[in-house]
């Protein structure tokens, strides 16, 4: 297999920015080919312009899906950016009017770890009163074991331990290693495939929507463009979290800043 040609990076850079509104930087042109470097193998392709070729051609939607899910995967972890669910728990459900139910969406899920985060406090938190976790990603893959609810068993160091108890299940036998997800809280997240970079489907307002480590990966205009979708449906009064190393500076002038990477529309 050739390696990478500087034009055909610049040709994938395109592709991902045209589908998914991510701008990749220069400095990530390995990580493209070392994600796309199996996929050649499998389609027994001899170079990346072989591939972009067939990407761009229009005929194989399903495996432009395929390549955007190879190259959005990012790294999660249970209860990652604590602070923020302290928040969420202490601050902002307090504030709920009982009768009505409490809706999060988690926006760029990934493989299921901040909605679980998120279902598991609320479940605490609220016990039996309405409430609903909306999980949703560009990537199908991330998409289909987020559903599964089963993660190694390392991952476990960060879920509080009576969380742990009272929403996980240690894995036995062939699955000594793991962690499931309880199926009562699995039931309680709708998981959707959604692109951000395009119109939203009509899934009802919500009183808190995270938006974690995402937007690093737009540009301003398109950071722009997706806070307003979002925005169109948080509820007033309702919360936006974001990852801890993004900003809205100059992306939205409509949100008040009210603690460390948490937002509040007026």
């Amino acid at each position: 297999m050739s390696p990478l040609t500087d034009q055909e990076f610049a040709g994938f850079r395109k592709l991902l920015y045209e589908v998914a509104g991510i701008d990749l930087s220069d400095a990530k042109k390995l990580l493209v080919s070392g994600r796309l470097a199996k996929r050649l193998r499998e389609r027994g392709l001899a170079s990346y312009g072989e591939y972009l070729r067939l990407l761009t051609s229009g005929r194989q939607p399903e495996e432009t899906q395929i390549a955007i899910d190879l190259l959005t995967t990012n790294e999660t972890y249970f209860f990652r950016e604590p602070k923020h669910f302290d928040y969420l728990r202490d601050k902002v459900l307090p504030q709920h009017r009982p009768g009505t139910a409490f809706r999060v969406w988690s926006a760029a899920c990934s493989t299921g770890q901040e909605p679980y985060s998120i279902a598991m406090l609320l479940a605490d938190s609220l016990g039996d009163a309405a409430w609903e976790v909306t999980a949703s990603d560009l990537s199908t893959r991330v998409l289909e074991r987020a559903r599964g609810g089963l993660y190694p068993m390392a991952q476990a160091e960060h879920i509080p331990v009576p969380y742990l108890k009272a929403y996980c299940l240690k894995g036995i036998g062939s699955q000594t290693g793991n962690l499931l997800i309880e199926r009562r809280l699995r039931n309680r997240i709708r998981f959707l495939q959604v692109n951000l970079n395009q119109t939203l489907p009509q899934v009802g307002e919500f009183d808190v929507i995270f938006l974690r480590n995402v937007m690093i990966y737009f540009d301003m205009e398109t950071k722009q463009q997706v806070v307003r979708r979002l925005l169109a449906q948080l509820k007033r009064g309702g919360h936006l979290f974001i990852g801890h190393s993004e900003s809205l500076n100059g992306v939205s002038g409509d949100l008040q800043a009210i603690a460390p990477a948490i937002y509040r529309k007026p």
